[in-house]
């Protein structure tokens, strides 16, 4: 049995927290900088070339990469040999999201009742999912999610009659009524499979791979790359003012699913669509 202080736990999501929210992942700020320049459209370049020297500036100033710094999202595989020390292991995630938005100078956009619409102040609670798994380390992924993108997500409760076109059709058809709204080019999570709530589970991991990962089975990651080409055969382009880039990736989890069913949800992500990691 390995022991881990829960202090350790509320430290390094304080620092996921701040680096999540002023670096954006390596190969989506390079795929933002290829866009820059194979774009088609004249105000599509120009608006990714400004989208560039926004995350430059973020990185030099140290400053939040987007005003939304996001709801805290956070997954957690612990290891089952992990014993947690010195008191609770979601109140430490808790104080660590609080000390790394408050601490870091990110806007805090939590409010303590849906309908009463008070501010928490420091951005909790957050968003935590927990898996236990093999061995004796903590995985966490902080991955800070805006809400002018969560807003354009869908799920579709699809029958097993539902051919793979449909499913491609119906995520194209969520990111085409997005238009606009998530401050295209976009990031979509597609989760299929499991019940109502844990696809849409399955669409948000889905958003937190690299995008230079594919999924590992052929016939998604085929469908990947089909769906992002309808994606961007919208017109949608660069912050919606037109062209060729929509979308820079699609991500597909799968998982098993009942016999009668075929649940598919769609979480979309903006330019920005943040993650960091950390393994203990």
């Amino acid at each position: 049995m390995r022991e881990i202080s829960v202090n350790q736990i509320e430290t390094t999501v304080r620092d996921l927290c701040i680096q999540a929210n002023r670096f954006l992942p390596k190969s989506l700020a390079d795929c933002i900088g290829c866009a820059a320049k194979t774009e088609k459209s004249p105000t599509g370049r120009e608006v990714l070339s400004d989208l560039v020297r926004n995350l430059e500036a973020a990185e030099t100033e140290n400053l939040a990469i987007c005003q939304d710094t996001g709801m805290a999202v956070i997954f957690l595989d612990v290891g089952q040999e992990v014993h947690f020390t010195g008191g609770s292991l979601t109140e430490a995630i808790n104080k660590g999201v609080a000390r790394g938005y408050t601490e870091g100078y990110l806007r805090c956009s939590i409010v303590s009742d849906p309908l009463e619409r008070v501010n928490t102040g420091d951005n909790t609670p957050a968003v935590i999912h927990t898996r236990i798994v093999d061995g004796d380390k903590v995985n966490i992924s902080v991955c800070p999610k805006g809400f002018g993108s969560e807003n354009m997500s869908g799920v579709k409760m699809f029958t097993p009659s539902a051919s793979i076109e449909d499913i491609e059709n119906f995520v194209a058809d969520v990111a085409s009524k997005a238009g606009s709204n998530p401050c295209p080019p976009m990031v979509i999570g597609v989760g299929l499979g499991g019940d109502f709530e844990y696809c849409a589970y399955l669409a948000k991991k889905a958003l937190c791979r690299d995008i230079a990962e594919k999924n590992p089975k052929k016939l998604y990651a085929d469908m990947e790359q089909r769906i992002l080409e309808k994606i961007n055969k919208l017109g949608i382009g660069p912050q919606g003012f037109g062209g060729t880039t929509t979308a820079l990736s699609v991500a597909i989890e799968q998982a098993p699913t009942h016999i009668a069913g075929l649940p598919a949800a769609v979480n979309i992500g903006c330019h920005v669509t943040r993650h960091a990691h950390a393994v203990i």
